[in-house]
């Protein structure tokens, strides 16, 4: 399983995964544990749905892409 403690929502670096809430995406090996630094910006990340083109996933990137951590997904 890969983990992330760089909340995807907001850029930030999670500070206490251990008491941060958390969602594993996929399965095994290929499973990513993604640390939210709140309850608030896991349920937004959770809000969002890959199916529809206007679900904010663009927005969501366009306000990190910058930031030095996620500017790397470029």
């Amino acid at each position: 399983m890969r983990v992330t403690t760089t909340d995807p929502m907001t850029g930030n670096d999670v500070v206490d995964p251990e008491n941060a809430p958390f969602v594993i995406e996929g399965e095994g090996n290929d499973a990513l544990k993604i640390y939210f630094e709140s309850q608030e910006s896991r349920q937004d990340y959770l809000d969002i749905s890959v199916n529809e083109p206007d679900s904010g996933i663009l927005e969501v990137y366009e306000s990190v892409k910058d930031n030095e951590t996620m500017g790397t997904i470029n």
